[in-house]
């Protein structure tokens, strides 16, 4: 360093350096952090330099602390002492201009000024005070030499203060070193980043254009799909639904597909028509065309089995029909659609299937009803028979208890009861107990009308293409024979009986049959229950003429001489002038009867056959009493008071009917009642 090289110097050669001037330098001085810097010596006017401790390895300027620096200006060398072999510059003068003195000589102002400084006035006349110039000299040399002493010995120990903060400088030097080479591997990193980031930045505008340029694409491309995304959706379909409808099972996925495929298929067929055909839709028909046979065969083969699982014996056709047929009903649409002959054959087949299961169940369900024992009411269970013939059941030959068969009783509870069900074919061919002719008569008609009801209900369903009248037709086709079982069954259980209330409470379950059909809106069994009607309504007529017949007939018989046995109940001629005023027997039979049929009637009106049937029934009756009165002897009162009490009686016996028949019966047996009085 220049402080070495300035110590050794002054130490070996005893001479003092020649002054160094330095200009300031331009760049910002920058104050070290390694050590403290204390503030500047008083006196001394510092200024920034760049020193430099290594010429060849240090690159790096730094500021040295204000006591380490050398003040401005030549101070420095009036402190320092020269050296001893050099002689003063007095002494030189001195012996070239030899010992010529001037009488006045002007001294330095101050001894503070530099010694190469100018004075600030020169004078022509320099006082030497009486002294030569030799000696002046060295009078001046004296004067300074305690000052210039002084001045070397601070500046020595400058020097050597120096030298002890040498390692510290040293390590200040290693420590900005190792900055300078931090710095400069951040130099390079921030190099290669800048270099790096223009090529990111290029990167960057390069997909910038490309994104637009996608973008622009992308665009075009929605407009195109815009247009042509509906035009290509409705012909193409796509390979999940080919794949399901060629190899997947039937079932509602399936079932979705062949709407695919249906809704496709009608398209193409609505474009290829026109004029102007898409060359697309000619490609591609060709291939709907064979997925739409590949649908048909299994269509096909899946209605078949199920139809032919219709068969089974044990099968219940009803379970079927609901959970698969009705509920795959679109199969047989897109069939009988793309292939109609097809379609009617598959229809054809269910018809015959159908037909021979209910003709099949219905045989064995009347078979099963006629091992119920009927109660045989005969000729003479009429109105006019025998009041003392004890009724039995004729047809198994048991003995039953007796019954009445011109007495409602419980018989009314057929019409009354909320139970729908019809009894089944196992109970009644084990129901050993006796009934009348409505019990077999209305379990077949309501199994046979649930049947109905049901059938019609899924036909219109699973054939929901056809026409009210193919529907009617195809109805008509699987229940004719079955009708006709039912017609004969009721013919059967009427032809060659006399029990009127019986037929009529068939009338009557016919007609809520009628409105429960009417009820479920069932039009197509209406044939049949007019037929039944006209099955029902005249042996009604024939069975209440029998009865008018009867009553007739015991008139004739009636004689004046046995009158009096025939007005009793008991027929005895006891006493006859205490009991000829009593109701005859016939009256209570005939109250009965009419009760019964009120009973039975209480909805029906006077369009009906049994109001005018009740009113020959009733004169009858009314002659009967007549003729039968003039046995209570030749006097009116009597006759007339037989006449009332009989009246009497049957109003009694009807009063607790309903409806407008019976409402127009009482009040013409009051009316009789009353003029009898």
């Amino acid at each position: 360093m220049w402080l070495d090289r300035f110590s050794n110097q002054s130490t070996s050669n005893g001479s003092l350096p020649p002054p160094q001037t330095r200009s300031l330098s331009p760049a910002p001085r920058r104050q070290s952090h390694l050590a403290p810097v204390p503030p500047p010596r008083p006196g001394y006017n510092p200024r920034s330099s760049s020193l430099s401790l290594n010429s060849k390895t240090n690159s790096s300027s730094t500021s040295l602390t204000a006591t380490s620096r050398v003040p401005n200006g030549s101070a420095l060398k009036r402190e320092l002492t020269p050296p001893p072999d050099v002689g003063d510059p007095l002494d030189i003068l001195q012996s070239i201009i030899g010992s010529t003195t001037r009488q006045h000589e002007t001294p330095f102002s101050s001894d503070d000024e530099p010694l190469g400084g100018k004075p600030q006035a020169l004078t022509a006349y320099v006082d030497f005070g009486g002294l030569s110039l030799q000696d002046f000299a060295g009078n001046k040399k004296q004067l300074r030499e305690p000052n210039l002493t002084l001045r070397y010995q601070e500046s020595k120990q400058s020097v050597e203060e120096y030298e002890k903060d040498t390692e510290r400088f040293e390590e200040l030097h290693r420590s900005i070193t190792a900055c300078d080479n931090v710095l400069k591997s951040v130099e390079v990193s921030l190099a290669s980043f800048q270099k790096d980031l223009g090529l990111v930045s290029t990167e960057i505008e390069t997909l910038q254009s490309r994104s637009t340029a996608m973008n622009t694409r992308l665009e075009n491309r929605k407009i195109v799909e815009k247009l042509l995304g509906p035009a290509l959706e409705e012909i193409s379909i796509s390979p999940t639904t080919v794949r399901v409808v060629s190899e997947g099972p039937v079932d509602e996925n399936w079932i979705d597909a062949l709407f695919d495929l249906e809704k496709r298929l009608d398209i193409i067929n609505s474009k290829i028509v026109s004029p102007s055909t898409i060359r697309a839709i000619t490609d591609i028909k060709p291939l709907l065309d064979n997925l739409s046979n590949t649908a048909v065969e299994r269509i096909r083969d899946f209605l078949v089995a199920q139809i032919k699982a219709l068969r089974s014996p044990t099968i219940n056709a009803q379970l079927i029909q609901q959970q698969t047929l009705a509920r795959y009903k679109d199969l047989y649409r897109f069939l009988a659609k793309q292939r109609p002959q097809l379609g009617e054959e598959i229809g054809q087949a269910y018809i015959n299937t159908m037909r021979w299961y209910y003709l099949n169940h219905f045989t064995r369900y009347r078979q099963a009803l006629d091992k119920i024992s009927i109660h045989q009411v005969d000729r003479h269970d009429s109105i006019g028979g025998d009041q003392f013939s004890q009724r039995g059941n004729k047809a198994t030959g048991s003995k039953q208890a007796p019954y009445n068969a011109v007495n409602i009783g419980r018989r009314m509870d057929v019409l009354k009861t909320s139970n729908q069900s019809a009894i089944s074919s196992y109970l009644a061919e084990d129901d050993k107990s006796s009934h009348f002719i409505e019990t077999p008569f209305r379990n077949f008609s309501v199994a046979l009308i649930d049947n109905v009801s049901f059938e019609y209900s899924f036909l219109t369903e699973f054939f929901s293409a056809n026409t009210f009248n193919q529907m009617s037709r195809r109805f008509s086709e699987i229940f004719e024979p079955t009708f006709a079982l039912g017609q004969t069954l009721t013919k059967d259980l009427i032809e060659n009986t006399f029990d009127c209330l019986g037929i009529l409470l068939c009338v009557r379950l016919n007609q809520r049959s009628a409105f429960e059909l009417q009820r479920r809106k069932v039009p197509v069994a209406e044939n049949y229950i007019n037929a039944t009607n006209i099955l029902l309504w005249p042996r009604f007529q024939v069975v209440m003429d029998f009865h008018c017949e009867s009553v007739r007939h015991l008139a004739a018989n009636i004689s004046g001489r046995s009158a009096a046995s025939k007005l009793t109940f008991t027929g005895t001629a006891s006493d006859v002038s205490k009991q000829s005023t009593a109701p005859h027997y016939l009256t209570q039979r005939f109250g009965q009867f009419l009760h019964s049929i009120l009973a039975i009637s209480y909805e029906a009106g006077d369009d009906e056959p049994v109001s005018s049937s009740l009113g020959r029934l009733r004169g009858e009756y009314e002659a009967f009493l007549v003729k039968a009165s003039k046995g209570a002897g030749s006097e009116g009162a009597k006759r007339e008071r037989f006449l009332a009490n009989n009246y009497a009686l049957v109003s009694t016996i009807i009063a607790d009917t309903e409806g407008k028949l019976a409402a127009d019966q009482k009040r013409y047996f009051e009316g009789l009642q009353a003029s009898q009085r």
